[in-house]
């Protein structure tokens, strides 16, 4: 590619994320799984430890950082043919557009499972070209076995509020929710203990998938799984009903060898 065609690609890989960003924050693009039902801003303690992914083919996720250059997410939030990028923001809040050096998605991720609300490995990782400032890495673990129907957990994500409105999205909120079914390695399954998925209450929705779900262990809070997708009310379409998380069980070692490969290069 020539200095002319490089400098070419370039501002136009600008003008789609910048379409993308404020697509996403306005509300233009589809729904692809927010924490609805009003939960608070969370931008401290959790909060800093999740970022915003963004890319070329206009998907909009939340991931966490579990190093000072590696974020993780769910693989359906890095698709293939998409280039992704890590919104910042300044000391004005202005959103920046971080580079990211290497995507790798877990081998054994099946889009058409997840767009199901099928199990599968939707996790990846994202090298940044350079160390994440203003934020904090969190700890990886994986859920205690076995999973217990009831069990307490904490998702975070920057996801719209309110399912349809983009300006309420770009805000790291978390909430507490319980698993609910049979939860096992493969899936588990989220919803608001207030509401039982009978109303909409709290739960995940759009810009919200890959974001971290943390469970307390031993006094600490540790990021053991990803949200991969969310259901309205009692199964329907939407947000604020069920929300599914992959957990790391099967993947932390997956994760933790890819991260490890990627060091000093």
């Amino acid at each position: 590619m020539t200095g002319a065609a490089r400098q070419c690609f370039l501002a136009r890989m600008k003008q789609v994320f910048a379409y993308v960003l404020c697509a996403a924050l306005l509300g233009w693009l589809p729904s692809v799984q927010a924490m609805v039902g009003g939960a608070p801003s969370a931008e401290t303690g959790l909060g800093r430890a999740v970022v915003t992914v963004v890319g070329s083919r206009g998907n909009f996720c939340s991931g966490v950082l579990i190093a000072p250059d590696v974020v993780l997410t769910a693989a359906h939030c890095v698709p293939a043919e998409a280039t992704t990028k890590i919104v910042a923001y300044d000391a004005q809040r202005q959103p920046q557009l971080l580079d990211v050096r290497r995507v790798a998605a877990h081998p054994d991720y099946n889009s058409g499972g997840i767009a199901n609300h099928r199990a599968s490995a939707d996790v990846a990782l994202l090298q940044l070209a350079a160390p994440m400032t203003g934020k904090s890495s969190t700890l990886l673990g994986s859920p205690r076995a076995p999973i217990a129907a009831g069990a307490r957990f904490t998702v975070a994500g920057i996801g719209v509020t309110r399912r349809g409105d983009g300006k309420s999205g770009g805000t790291v909120r978390t909430a507490t929710l319980i698993a609910t079914g049979r939860p096992g390695t493969l899936q588990i399954r989220l919803v608001d203990p207030a509401t039982n998925n009978a109303r909409e209450g709290l739960g995940a929705c759009t810009g919200d998938s890959g974001g971290p779900v943390f469970e307390a262990q031993d006094g600490r809070d540790v990021v053991i799984g990803v949200i991969s997708w969310s259901t309205g009310a009692n199964n329907a379409a939407g947000c604020g009903g069920l929300t599914g998380v992959t957990p790391l069980t099967l993947y932390r070692d997956w994760i933790e060898r890819t991260a490890q490969s990627w060091r000093g290069r």
